[in-house]
């Protein structure tokens, strides 16, 4: 079997394609001329390489040709919420039109892979108290550009599925964590804090921004491993979410990273930190994904704490 996965390079890339090796398939990733490689350095020499950039079509098609995948996790994308509000334009582009490339390639080559698209939680954008947990069916009400972008890709897959019978498994993923994941990223940018307070090269102050947002988090293991099962077993055209469907206030995430370090620290709200308009709680219903495929998550969170702690230990 042929895989290939855009994106590899980025934190669920990386994991995704350590799991599709484990499954024996031959993996090719979608790589551009500056992106870092270090979260691919140790399977480097087990994947294939291509050079695409998603937002050229003739790339796109190259890249496709190239590959002849029989599945295709679509993870690329610009996918920090704060930079959408900066370069919204870019945001939208990249994660759009790089998209509608990949399907028009794919049209164009006749292929006729499964393709999983890596769709969002901040799709739902305002949700309110008496729908939670959300389920598939909840309103979108996206309260970034970032998740217009992602209504945009998640329904043009619901287009394409239905326009021209295309195979493809929309899965609205909440938060994942775990080791590798960018420091923008909330936990992972409390977790290099603290490494940095242990080791004296910080001051024992925590920056943060807003504290109250709660959300659902799983592991990035079981969300790679969902994904794969989203091709094997989910119905093509349908939306799934992937969630644990507990969500946790970013204060009492924050919390349990403290209680796996001995430093005494204060926290400062940092006003550049916050967001314009931020969604107040996300906790997702995974009910139909599960009847589906069996999928339940399987690594408790503060493992996914801890080793994301450990991670950065390791680098600062």
């Amino acid at each position: 079997m042929k895989v290939l996965i855009t994106g590899i390079t980025g934190f669920a890339g990386s994991h995704l394609a350590e799991y599709v090796l484990r499954k024996g398939a031959e993996v090719f990733g979608t790589i551009r001329w500056r992106s870092r490689t270090e979260n691919i350095d140790h399977i480097k020499d087990k994947i294939k390489l291509i050079d695409c950039d998603l937002r050229d079509a003739s790339s796109v098609v190259k890249a496709l040709d190239e590959s002849r995948p029989d599945y295709i996790f679509h993870l690329s994308a610009q996918s920090f919420v704060p930079t959408s509000w900066h370069a919204p334009a870019e945001t939208l582009v990249t994660n759009i039109i790089g998209q509608v490339n990949l399907f028009e390639a794919i049209r164009e080559l006749k292929l006729n892979p499964r393709i999983q698209l890596a769709c969002s939680s901040e799709e739902y954008g305002m949700v309110y108290e008496n729908e939670i947990p959300i389920k598939e069916t909840n309103s979108l009400r996206p309260l970034s550009p970032y998740g217009v972008s992602k209504v945009a890709q998640d329904l043009l897959g619901y287009q394409y599925h239905q326009s021209y019978g295309m195979h493809i498994v929309r899965t609205r993923a909440f938060n994942h964590e775990g080791a590798r994941r960018g420091e923008v990223f909330v936990t992972s940018n409390f977790a290099k804090q603290i490494a940095e307070i242990e080791k004296g090269l910080k001051e024992p102050v925590i920056e943060v921004g807003n504290l109250e947002a709660k959300r659902d988090f799983s592991d990035v293991r079981d969300v790679v491993r969902a994904y794969w099962l989203a091709l094997e077993k989910c119905e093509p055209g349908e939306v799934y979410n992937i969630a644990s469907g507990k969500a946790f206030k970013i204060a009492d995430m924050l919390n349990m990273l403290l209680k796996l370090s001995d430093v005494d620290v204060k926290i400062w709200q940092d006003p550049a930190r916050m967001r314009p308009s931020d969604v107040p709680i996300l906790a997702g219903d995974a009910t139909k994904f599960k009847k589906a495929t069996g999928w339940e998550p399987e690594i408790p969170f503060e493992k996914t704490l801890e080793d994301l702690l450990n991670y950065w230990r390791k680098r600062v």
